[in-house]
C-alpha cells in the first residue's frame, strides 16, 4: 500500500487541494484493503445477496447521499437487485415512506465522520422498523459512532477507508470517491477490479497534471454568477455533487444548479443568462450520448450563456465544434468509471472559484453556520406507535 500518512499542506496551500490530489492513491489503498478483507466481506454479503427479494438501499447525508445517486443505476444493473438511493435525512423524517416492513434490506451507509446525527439514527431506525435488516457501513473514521455501531452489531459489517480519506477540510473530496469505488468493488468485484481501477487512477493523475501545466478549460481565473451542471443517469448525481462543491467552497457566492439534459428544458433552462456557465458531462453510452449532444448543440445555438463547456472522454465533431475538454488519452471508459474523472474536474474548479472570490476553502463558512459535521439536529425517538401517524 502507498504511504500517504505524511501528506500535509506543506506542499499545497490548503487541505482541500491536498485531498483532491491524493485521490488516485487513496482509491488504490482502499481497494488493496478490501482485497485483504475479501473473504470476510464475501461471507457477510453472499447470503444476503442470495435473497431474491432483497432491497439494497444506499444512504448518507449530503455529499455521502450523492454516492448512491451516482452508482445505484450501475449496481441495479450488475447485481440484478432492487437498488435505491435514499438519503438518511429522508429516512429519519419519513421512515414509513421509504423503508419496507417485510422485505429484507441491506442498508449501505456512507459516512466520512460517521457522527452525523441522521446517519446514526437511520441505522437505528432501520433496525427497529425493518424485520430483516443488515448493514454495510463504509466510512472514513474508525472513531465514528456509525463505525462502532457496525462493529458491535450482529447484522453489520464495517469497511474502513484509509485514514487519509477522513478529510480535514470542510468539503468532502477523497472521502466521497474512496467510499464510492469501495462500494463498487464490494458489490461488483468482477467488474470493478483493482487492475481495471488502476487505469482510472492513472487517468485522474493525468488530469491533475494537465490542470497544473496549462489553463484548464474550466476557467481558473474567471468567475461566474451562476453555474449549471448537467448529466444523464448516474451523471445527474455527479452534477448534483459538482454543484454542491461549488456552492460549499464559495459559501454561496456563486449560485450552482444541476439537472439532466432532458429535464433542463422543462423550466430550469430559464435561469441561463450572460453570466452563466453551463457544464455538460457527456456520456460514453451511445444511446444516452445522443440526448447530451442534442442539448449541447441547442445551448450553443441559443448563444445566451456566457460559456457552454462539454467534458467528454471520446471525441466527436459535435463536441469539438465549441468549447470542450477531452480527458487525457487512454482506454474508453464506462460512464461509471468516468464519474471519478469528471468529478475531479468539478472539484478543482470549485477550489479555484473559492480562491477567486476570496474564500478560505478549508473553512468556507465564515459565519460558522455550516459545519464539517452537521450540528443542531434533534433526533426524535421512533417507536411502533409512530406507524400510520
Amino acid at each position: 500500500m502507498l504511504d500517504l500518512l505524511s501528506t500535509s499542506t506543506d506542499r499545497y496551500s490548503t487541505w482541500t487541494e491536498t485531498e483532491i490530489r491524493q485521490q488516485p492513491d487513496c482509491w488504490m489503498n482502499a481497494l488493496h484493503s478490501i482485497g485483504l478483507q475479501r473473504e470476510k466481506l464475501n461471507a457477510f454479503l453472499a447470503p444476503r445477496l442470495a435473497q431474491d427479494n432483497l432491497q439494497i438501499i444506499l444512504t448518507g447525508a449530503g455529499t455521502s447521499a450523492f454516492i448512491g445517486d451516482m452508482i445505484s443505476p450501475t449496481l441495479r444493473r450488475l447485481t440484478e437487485k432492487e437498488v435505491t438511493s435514499i438519503p438518511t435525512t429522508d429516512i429519519v423524517t419519513n421512515p414509513t415512506d421509504y423503508l419496507p416492513t417485510h422485505q429484507p434490506v441491506l442498508l449501505i451507509s456512507f459516512a466520512r465522520s460517521g457522527n452525523s446525527p441522521e446517519s446514526v439514527a437511520a441505522f437505528d431506525i432501520c433496525n427497529q422498523y425493518v424485520a430483516s435488516c443488515s448493514h454495510l457501513v463504509i466510512t472514513c473514521n474508525q472513531e465514528g459512532h456509525l463505525y462502532q455501531r457496525a462493529q458491535n452489531s450482529q447484522n453489520g459489517f464495517a469497511l474502513l477507508m484509509p485514514p487519509e480519506t477522513n478529510d480535514k477540510a470542510f468539503a468532502m473530496t477523497s472521502s466521497i470517491t474512496s467510499m464510492m469505488c469501495s462500494c463498487l468493488a464490494a458489490l461488483a468485484p468482477n467488474t470493478f477490479t483493482i487492475e481495471r481501477f488502476a487505469l482510472v487512477a492513472q487517468r485522474v493523475r493525468d488530469i491533475i497534471a494537465l490542470h497544473d501545466s496549462r489553463e484548464n478549460v474550466l476557467p481558473k481565473n474567471e468567475t461566474f454568477k451562476r453555474v449549471v451542471y448537467l448529466g444523464c443517469g448516474g451523471f445527474q448525481g455527479l452534477a448534483r455533487e459538482s454543484a454542491l462543491k461549488l456552492l460549499e467552497l464559495t459559501a454561496g457566492q456563486i449560485a450552482a444548479f444541476y439537472d439532466t439534459p432532458t429535464g433542463f428544458r422543462h423550466g430550469p433552462k430559464s435561469l441561463v443568462d450572460d453570466e452563466t456557465l453551463v457544464v455538460m458531462f457527456i456520456s460514453n453510452q451511445p444511446y444516452t450520448r445522443q440526448y447530451d449532444l442534442d442539448l449541447l448543440a441547442e445551448l450553443r445555438r441559443d448563444q445566451i450563456a456566457k460559456k457552454v463547456i462539454a467534458i467528454a472522454d471520446t471525441q466527436d465533431d459535435a463536441i469539438s465544434a465549441g468549447m470542450h475538454c477531452y480527458l487525457p488519452a487512454g482506454d474508453a471508459f464506462t460512464d461509471t468509471e468516468l464519474l471519478f474523472c469528471f468529478l475531479v474536474y468539478a472539484q478543482l474548479f470549485a477550489l479555484n472559484q473559492s480562491l477567486n472570490v476570496g474564500n478560505t476553502p478549508d473553512t468556507p463558512s465564515a459565519s460558522g453556520t455550516v459545519n464539517r459535521v452537521v450540528q443542531g439536529v434533534i433526533i426524535h425517538p421512533w417507536n411502533n406507535q409512530c406507524i400510520g401517524a
